[in-house]
């Protein structure tokens, strides 16, 4: 069976040549079939891959169909096993992605901000090796355990 990415879809059914569509359930997730013209049987894949593209939901699903102009698909769910559904996408570890995605841009955004500012400093740059020396006398006048500790 050949796979067909979405935008190959887009193509053929934009020119009549999608015969039909069936939404086939697979353990736990949805794949959709395509029954084209030319005889030949496409699976729906990935963008960059021939693996199948899965839908967790079959709602996404028909969303996508809809999206292309074909209205009229079939369903399969002689293989479909809600048990066996991925809980890895759940709601909670996507809120959770969210939440670390939202504090990674603001640290971004702090963080230009901050160069920025350094970039704009109107006072003399110090030469990386000055500072470097500075630091090591620092570093010698402090007592031994806290220096064990820097």
């Amino acid at each position: 069976m050949q796979s067909m990415t979405l935008e190959q879809l887009r193509a053929t059914a934009s020119a009549g040549g999608v015969v039909g569509v069936t939404l086939k359930g697979d353990g736990g997730g949805f794949f959709l079939q395509i029954a084209t013209r030319s005889g030949q049987d496409a699976v729906l894949s990935k963008a960059r891959s021939v693996q199948p593209r899965r839908f967790g939901n079959p709602t996404s699903a028909l969303i996508v169909l809809r999206g292309l102009g074909i209205a009229v698909a079939q369903l399969d769910a002689t293989q479909w096993n809600p048990d066996q559904k991925d809980r890895s996408q759940s709601r909670e570890n996507r809120a959770q992605a969210m939440r670390d995605a939202h504090k990674a841009a603001a640290y971004t955004k702090w963080l230009a901000a901050e160069i920025q500012e350094s970039i704009d400093d109107p006072r003399p740059s110090i030469p990386h090796d000055e500072v470097m020396a500075e630091m090591g006398v620092d570093i010698a006048a402090l007592p031994a355990v806290k220096r064990k500790r820097a």
